[in-house]
């Protein structure tokens, strides 16, 4: 576990010093604000395609080589991103990062090939955890080089320095990450038919239909949020890279906070429902109060809200539905739940981005807000119970 936490460690640290710099990149090439959300679609677009083909894949041949090839993809984009000098270009490297960086069900299906269900919360919160930890250094290192300029920034070598980590990250895996699935428990993987009715069979579950929704209403409300903050700072406060990255590693110290040392004492304290109904309270009360918050220490406090709300959901419904499938179909079913993620990450942005400039520029905080009151009443159908909602869930 301590290594594969060091990998996903390493490799987000990539992705933070990336994500901060993308607006202002795009804009340097005529992008305009909706059309730098439709850039974040795009990613999530390559993700919803390609995670149910890693994580089905991961079922047949194991989880390792699935990992290792797509971190070297990952080290790819970057330096593809790098050196890209059009908006065509950039589109491009994000649509290809995006299919390299799709791995979260196969990450997710080696934390529960090596955990027991009670303790797979925790585990599910530790990867998360580096996500954050990563998330802490990226946005820093990356605002850092960047400059605070918001109308020069330096691309060139945030993006080499994330190039490079990723290279690390590979070199790691490759070193220390054993295979976690026996050879006795992998599937034959089915063609693009056998993952569309895989993706039907799993929404028409009841129960698992009910998870699956609930997942995809937090990213995207986060995603609405994430993808037009930084236009909305420099809109608002003239702020560059470098102040947006500050705020950006704040999110991961309190993703580490959350998913590393809260998320699995809170569940064996209230269960995993109503943790997912606080997650739900906390995210919407930080998406209300966000458009009024000025400087970093009002910022700060509303995003902190935001993420641990997040931090709270992720784990708690991802451990559920793990729960629905057995060690050689694992990976299957969280790659269909990781599509029902990147759903939300694709019509996220794209909302957040004609509602910023339709509405206003203060609507894709609002509109999140509304996305996590509905997602508290739908969260109150869950079974009662810590485990409940998964409880009988493989019956015919």
């Amino acid at each position: 576990m301590l290594t594969l936490f060091l990998t996903v460690f390493v490799d987000s640290v990539g992705f933070g010093i990336v994500l901060p710099l993308l607006p202002y990149l795009a804009q340097r090439y005529g992008a305009t604000p909706d059309v730098v959300t439709v850039l974040v679609a795009v990613f999530t677009a390559s993700q919803f395609v390609f995670g149910p083909v890693w994580g089905r894949v991961s079922d047949r041949v194991g989880r390792r080589p699935i990992l290792l090839i797509t971190i070297f993809g990952t080290m790819a984009g970057y330096a593809w991103l790098a050196f890209a000098d059009s908006l065509v270009l950039i589109f491009i490297a994000r649509a290809f990062s995006g299919a390299m960086g799709s791995n979260v069900a196969v990450v997710q299906a080696y934390v529960a090939d090596i955990t027991a269900p009670e303790h797979r919360a925790r585990g599910m919160g530790q990867i998360g955890a580096a996500h954050g930890l990563g998330f802490i250094a990226g946005p820093a290192i990356g605002g850092l080089f960047a400059g605070s300029d918001p109308a020069s920034p330096a691309f060139t070598v945030p993006f080499l320095i994330a190039a490079a980590l990723s290279g690390i990250a590979f070199v790691m895996a490759l070193v220390t990450v054993r295979e976690s699935l026996a050879v006795e428990q992998r599937t034959q993987a089915g063609g693009a038919g056998g993952r569309i009715a895989a993706f039907l069979a799993a929404i028409a579950r009841p129960r698992l239909g009910l998870l699956l929704g609930l997942l995809a209403m937090t990213p995207f409300a986060f995603s609405s949020i994430e993808s037009t903050f930084v236009l909305w700072s420099e809109r608002t406060l003239d702020w560059g890279p470098a102040q947006n990255g500050w705020v950006y590693s704040f999110m991961g110290m309190v993703a580490v906070v959350v998913q590393g040392l809260a998320v699995g004492r809170l569940t064996r304290r209230i269960g995993e429902r109503r943790a997912i109904l606080l997650g739900a309270a906390l995210a919407g009360a930080g998406a209300l109060v966000l458009p009024f918050m000025a400087g970093y220490a009002g910022l700060c406090l509303a995003f902190g809200l935001v993420v641990s709300g997040v931090s709270i959901n992720n784990p708690c419904l991802n451990s559920l539905i793990s729960r629905h499938a057995g060690a050689g179909e694992r990976g299957s079913l969280l790659g269909v739940a990781q599509s029902c993620g990147a759903l939300a990450r694709i019509a996220g942005p794209l909302w957040g981005g004609f509602a910023f400039v339709t509405l206003g520029i203060d609507w894709p905080f609002w509109s999140a807000t509304a996305m996590m009151a509905a997602m508290l009443v739908l969260a109150l159908r869950l079974p009662r119970g810590p485990h409940a909602a998964a409880a009988g869930a493989r019956r015919p």
